[in-house]
């Protein structure tokens, strides 16, 4: 167990224990029992290095614990020498425990009756005044006054601070002049903090084989753009909430945030993973971290940093070809099979959609992980030249080299640059084709099951059954239950508890489905093919704790519901809604704005809308009211309202006092009104570096976009060997 790991868990047994203490009322006793606690904890100085609790420009308070409903909330407080907190209150009960260094604590006793909100009379209780070293520990009812000053000549303090309710949530905490008797609201916006890791702690971390997240709360184009370290997972600040239960089901794992590093320049901008915290902590993340200087400091170190996103997968998709040589067809090759009614088949790898967009002519879409359970469907015959195509690159080789792993006998090759070399070739794409898969035929299933145990045998990929899967469980730690299915097998029904990752879009994109770096992840499908076909690919990947579950369910266990989006407990807010029709009529008088991606704003918006990401709300609406002066409400539009209802609040504390409401039913409810619609990149609040933009994305330079997107696929196989943190284990059949 780790030092950050056994901090974590000391802390929740804290937190767990003096719960059920208080059940029983805020007294003087429990409050001492809960002391009791508190000072044990603080003994264990090990646990709070003060390196990771720094006394900044921001302050010193660091959030350990608190509960969603912002109870029991736990902080370690750093002081310099000759730091002076006035007199006051706290309105819940507190608790403080010396760890570093000293504290002095003045008590009083109050001497009014407290009829005037504005005055407080006080005299210090010498009596009961307390100077906490490591392990000393006082305690605070709701209406005791005290101050703390940190004595000069001992460095900077440390200290535990345990309050029943979060400093952000004390709007009745008053501090009092001594002198005239005054009383003022007391620390009005705390700032609080997230404990510090550096660089070089992430690093050895990574190196080490341990178990967190490691997450860039960057917008995704930013993350992309201006590059991230290898191993970072994108959770953008923006788009946490509905993304961040899926990426990180075990709310105790230990997460690592990073940012830009750079953002203390700007006031109103500053700190999106200090930012990030607050929020995971919201939702009953318990064992946070933030990466000092972020981006800049990693980059200052010398520590590789890659452009582009989904880089593990897609640079192991490069180490692939390069380690089995998989072999490769280019775009004029596969058009002169074509022209010569070649005995071929063009297998395309992505999903639907994808497809539907843009395929080679007389492809057939058979996503990744169903290539090898239904080859045999497409190619009965031995002879027949299978090709397999992408996009890019990765799933074309990935896909062709899972049917060569599975011993298939007949001849296959990879479509090189997939659609975009198509393109690059000046040869017709296919738009709007939906040929696909039907049922699977008696002759696949034979092949796919003997191709499924030859390769679990190779590999030694681990079954499961369910009494299994219920031990995985009870070790704890992060645990991702994925059905590797077409969607469509999922919606018809799958075990309750396991989410939907089709196996091919898993391999491609895993930073999208499992958020712990080694974490345990379980697959299951109908017969096992498919899961062992990707448990093949993540061990490869390095994810060693995979396992394919061997489980036939009964009707019973199966459901047709979705898997819950958000931790329990957590609700989206329901701040004030306005219909499509009203907004419609308002427009003019309304500042509208688009808090979708800048891809789908540029493809339609609501006529006048403006594009702003959510993160920078705080800063980007004072801009926007002073271009539209005129505007006396603001209305917050996205897809389906979500996010504008999660952004509802921060929008509210920039808007001038104006009336913040949301679209009801979002972009949707818009056009499904059959209300007019605006295109292009106009009003744009914030540029569009929210996203990232597929080389196809672009409406000019398209083939400039494709030919260096190709470009920094192949060249990901050197930046892997210089960083170093990859264990990539390529399998040769």
């Amino acid at each position: 167990m780790t030092m950050y790991q056994e901090r974590a868990a000391a802390v929740r047994q804290l937190i767990d224990q003096a719960r059920q203490i208080e059940k029983s009322g805020v007294t003087p006793s429990n409050l001492e029992k809960i002391g009791v606690l508190l000072a044990t904890l603080a003994r264990r100085a090990d646990l709070f290095p003060q390196e990771e609790f720094p006394l900044g420009p921001d302050g010193g308070i660091y959030r350990l614990s608190e509960d969603p409903d912002h109870r029991f909330a736990l902080y370690a407080s750093a002081g310099g020498p000759g730091k002076k907190v006035p007199p006051h209150n706290h309105t819940t009960w507190a608790i403080i425990a010396g760890v570093h260094g000293e504290e002095r604590n003045v008590v009083y006793d109050r001497l009014d009756n407290g009829s005037q909100a504005d005055k407080v009379e006080l005299r210090e209780a010498t009596a009961k005044e307390k100077t906490l070293r490591n392990g000393d520990v006082i305690a605070y009812l709701p209406d005791d006054f005290h101050h703390i000053e940190t004595p000069a000549g001992y460095g900077n303090a440390l200290h535990l601070h345990f309050y029943g309710l979060s400093l952000e949530h004390l709007p009745d905490r008053v501090s009092v002049d001594l002198a005239s008797g005054t009383a003022k609201r007391f620390m009005a916006k705390a700032r609080i903090l997230t404990p510090l890791l550096t660089v070089q702690q992430v690093k050895a971390m990574l190196k080490s084989g341990e178990v967190f997240a490691f997450f860039d709360v960057r917008e995704e184009g930013e993350f992309s753009i201006k590059g991230h370290p290898l191993f970072a997972t994108p959770l953008p600040l923006s788009r946490l909430e509905p993304r961040a239960f899926a990426l990180l089901p075990d709310p105790n794992t230990r997460i690592v945030l990073m940012d830009s590093g750079e953002e203390a320049l700007d006031p109103q901008w500053a700190g999106r993973a200090n930012r990030a915290a607050a929020r995971l902590s919201e939702m009953g993340y318990t064992n946070l971290a933030v990466v000092k200087d972020g981006l800049k400091a990693w980059r200052d170190a010398g520590y590789e940093v890659f452009t582009g996103v989904n880089v593990p997968s897609k640079a192991f998709g490069e180490v692939v070809e390069h380690d089995n040589d998989t072999p490769r067809i280019d775009a004029a090759d596969v058009q002169k099979l074509i022209d010569s009614r070649a005995d071929m088949v063009i297998l395309d790898s992505r999903p639907m959609p994808e497809f539907n967009n843009m395929s080679i002519p007389g492809g057939v879409d058979c996503p990744g992980a169903e290539l090898v359970y239904r080859v045999k469907d497409f190619a009965p015959n031995p002879e027949t030249l299978v090709i397999v195509n992408c996009a890019g690159r990765t799933r074309s080789i990935i896909g062709a080299q899972s049917l060569i792993n599975a011993g298939l006998p007949n001849k296959v090759m990879a479509l090189k640059n997939g659609t975009m070399g198509w393109h690059l070739a000046g040869l017709t794409v296919a738009r709007g084709e939906t040929k696909s898969f039907g049922p699977q035929g008696p002759e696949a299933a034979k092949f796919a099951q003997n191709a499924a145990a030859s390769v679990a045998s190779s590999m030694g990929i681990k079954k499961v059954d369910m009494a299994g899967l219920t031990a995985l469980e009870a070790k704890g730690g992060p645990l991702y239950k994925l059905d590797v299915r077409d969607p469509a097998e999922y919606a018809q029904g799958h075990i309750k508890g396991f989410r939907h990752a089709a196996g091919g879009q898993l391999v491609q994109a895993t930073d999208q489905y499992v958020g712990a770096r080694h974490a345990t992840i379980v697959l299951h499908d109908n017969d096992g093919v498919r899961a062992t076909m990707t448990a093949h690919w993540l061990l490869q990947m390095d994810w060693k704790n995979t396992y394919v579950l061997d489980h036939k369910p009964s009707a019973s266990e199966i459901t047709t519901e979705s898997e819950p989006r958000f931790p329990k407990g957590f609700e989206v807010p329901t701040p004030k809604t306005v219909t499509a029709a009203k907004l419609n009529g308002a427009r003019s008088s309304t500042l509208v704005i688009d808090l979708d991606t800048s891809l789908r704003y540029r493809d339609g918006h609501v006529p006048g809308a403006w594009f702003a990401v959510r993160a920078g709300l705080g800063k980007t609406i004072a801009d926007m009211l002073k271009q539209q002066p005129g505007a006396t409400s603001i209305a917050l539009v996205s897809p389906d309202g979500e996010i504008a209802a999660l952004a509802a609040s921060e929008a509210a504390e920039a808007a001038a006092e104006l009336p913040v409401a949301i679209l009801a039913g979002g972009m949707k409810a818009w056009r499904d009104a059959g209300l007019p619609v605006e295109a292009g990149h106009v009003r744009m609040a914030d540029p569009p570096t929210d996203v990232w933009y597929r080389p196809y994305d672009f409406k000019e330079d398209v083939e400039a976009a494709m030919r260096q997107y190709l470009d920094w696929e192949v060249d990901l196989v050197p930046q892997v060997e210089r960083d170093g943190d990859a264990n990539f284990s390529v399998f040769h059949r």
